[in-house]
């Protein structure tokens, strides 16, 4: 109990402390370069104590709970006998990367869930909605955007398994992101370049990561 109150009281104030410095930002550019005061300071202020209780116990919720399932998961994905091999060949990844197919599926289904529940992502489709006139869907940029994030870390779990050079990859993806930006309509490339960044947000890295 005691220990449970410590580890509370250290990530409240590692939050806290990662706050601070946007909380100082804000209010030096409300005071003295804009000059007026902050409108609704209660709601203000009762929104930043939601945001940091809930950082905190999604903190804790991620070392007490997901990081140690994460480490479980990819022990038991990756042993000998639920691949089917023996267990020297476990160590040559690279001349047996079709039977970590189900890895692949599963950085795939984690990627995909993990994006549909990013709140980042939401927002970004609630404005993009707002903005065309309904023309873009929020579930469709979801999906869409989820969908992407999914073949991306299985791609990039087949890369880990078999040993290719990283910088490979980065550069056909920058390939065909340019080839793609070319030849799509001016008015999605903003947004896409945006749904992109926002994948790599609250939600999604911790889990991943995990």
């Amino acid at each position: 109990m005691i220990s449970a109150s410590l580890n509370f009281l250290e990530t409240l104030f590692g939050t806290l402390g990662d706050i601070f410095p946007i909380v100082v930002t804000i209010l030096v550019f409300q005071y003295l370069v804009i000059k007026r005061p902050i409108s609704q300071p209660k709601q203000l202020l009762l929104g930043t104590l939601f945001v940091v209780l809930g950082m905190v116990l999604f903190l804790l919720g991620l070392e007490q709970a997901l990081f140690p399932l994460g480490e479980s998961m990819a022990k038991q994905l990756t042993s000998a006998e639920f691949l089917g091999l023996d267990e020297s060949a476990v160590y040559v990844v690279s001349e047996h990367w079709a039977a970590y197919a189900w890895i692949y599926l599963f950085s795939a289904a984690i990627g995909f869930s993990t994006t549909i529940a990013e709140p980042s992502l939401l927002a970004v489709a609630i404005k993009a909605n707002g903005v065309s006139g309904g023309a873009v869907s929020i579930g469709g940029l979801r999906i869409s955007v989820a969908i992407g994030v999914a073949l991306g870390l299985a791609l990039g779990s087949y890369r880990i398994v078999v040993g290719d050079p990283l910088h490979y990859y980065i550069i056909a993806g920058y390939i065909l992101v340019v080839i793609q930006t070319v030849f799509a309509p001016k008015a999605i490339v903003p947004l896409a370049y945006d749904s992109g960044g926002v994948t790599t947000s609250t939600v999604t890295v911790p889990l991943v990561t995990a």
